[in-house]
């Protein structure tokens, strides 16, 4: 008997992963997304992972808000296809990747925003904390430390990057550079409550983003079938194991 496919698969993944390979495999599920928009037949995907150190700039961000030569950073640089300006990535730091065809939810892309900043307040809330939203800007904030940067893009409404939630990683390198182009604090989860990590919070923001997302099913799929879904270019699904 054939399995139900779900609406969306779920890679939490607990080793680093450089974010040249992730932004790979989000390329390739983005594409996959779009040659099958007609038919739906293709999950949604949730990735869920940390990145080793490195800074990332948006497509149209300034080098004016990094605090080095961008010719030698002292992380690796890499400009994106996302919104925004500069942000930093490290262990401790939870990063989101949801790759969705808003033509399921809603093609809105600040509707999207608004619902990624809902799923991290819902977390903090798990946690008895009280995260915001500051007018005019995106992103979570903590007693006035921001705690979550949110970036995105989308290709014919099939989005591409995502949230990157401060947990327990060290924040000493975010004084190379203004964060978002703002000249606001940044927090970690830890300074309010110590002991959190990460591995503790991949399921409850994959529970949080698939309550507002209305996804029906959230299946884990392990790293080594996510890449055999993209190497098979979405066929034949009935042999993965999930």
């Amino acid at each position: 008997m054939d399995r139900v496919l779900p609406a969306a698969f779920l890679c939490a993944l607990s080793r680093f992963v450089p974010l040249e390979q992730a932004w790979q495999w989000q390329r390739q599920w983005q594409r996959l997304l779009i040659r099958n928009q007609n038919q739906a037949q293709i999950p949604e995907l949730l990735l869920l992972l940390e990145h080793p150190p490195c800074y990332t700039l948006g497509r149209g961000a300034s080098e004016q808000f990094l605090g080095f030569d961008p010719a030698t950073p002292p992380a690796p640089l890499v400009r994106l296809d996302r919104g925004g300006e500069v942000t930093h990535h490290l262990p401790g730091q939870l990063v989101a990747y949801p790759l969705l065809d808003l033509k399921r939810h809603r093609c809105d892309l600040h509707w999207y925003l608004r619902e990624l900043e809902g799923a991290v307040i819902d977390v903090l809330a798990q946690l008895d904390l009280f995260g915001e939203r500051r007018a005019g800007l995106t992103g979570v904030w903590l007693e006035g430390k921001k705690v979550a940067a949110i970036g995105v893009s989308a290709r014919r409404w099939v989005t591409q990057h995502g949230v990157a939630l401060n947990v327990n990683c060290g924040l000493a390198g975010f004084a190379a550079i203004k964060p978002c182009g703002l000249e606001l604090p940044v927090g970690g989860l830890n300074q309010w409550r110590p002991g959190c990590s990460v591995a503790q919070l991949q399921q409850p923001f994959a529970d949080a983003l698939a309550h507002r997302l209305q996804w029906r099913s959230l299946q884990p799929i392990s790293e080594q079938n996510l890449l055999n879904f993209i190497d098979q270019d979405g066929l034949g699904l009935g042999a993965l194991e999930w």
